[in-house]
């Protein structure tokens, strides 16, 4: 695993972890399946996202409803009621909201 590839950890002591576990993957001593769980330790928890945030996010990187809408695969009125606070993305809407907040939509489309 390259240092491209390896995902940021949320502290140093699950850095710190996660550099021994390539270690000893690397070695042969952890297989890859173990491997994919200190992964998952280490991913950045995925922020909850309140109305402000949403549209702060499509202003930041100028985007319509309709098209955040589109790279978010949502429909329009899901983003309406996310931003007027009627509903809370969850699960993977919140976690492409991260991304594109993180990455831009760039790494969307």
């Amino acid at each position: 695993m390259t240092d491209k590839t390896k995902p940021k950890a949320r502290s140093r002591i699950l850095d710190t972890v996660h550099a021994t576990a390539v270690d000893l993957h690397a070695a042969g001593l952890i297989d890859l399946r173990r491997m994919r769980e200190f992964d998952a330790l280490c991913l950045p928890p995925v922020p909850t996202y309140t109305p402000a945030n949403i549209k702060s996010i499509r202003a930041k990187h100028n985007l319509s409803q309709a098209v955040m809408a589109a790279a978010l695969n949502a429909s329009l009125s899901t983003v309406r009621q996310w931003e007027i606070g009627h509903k809370k993305p969850s699960g993977p809407a919140a976690k492409l909201l991260s991304v594109l907040d993180r990455k831009g939509l760039d790494a969307l489309i």
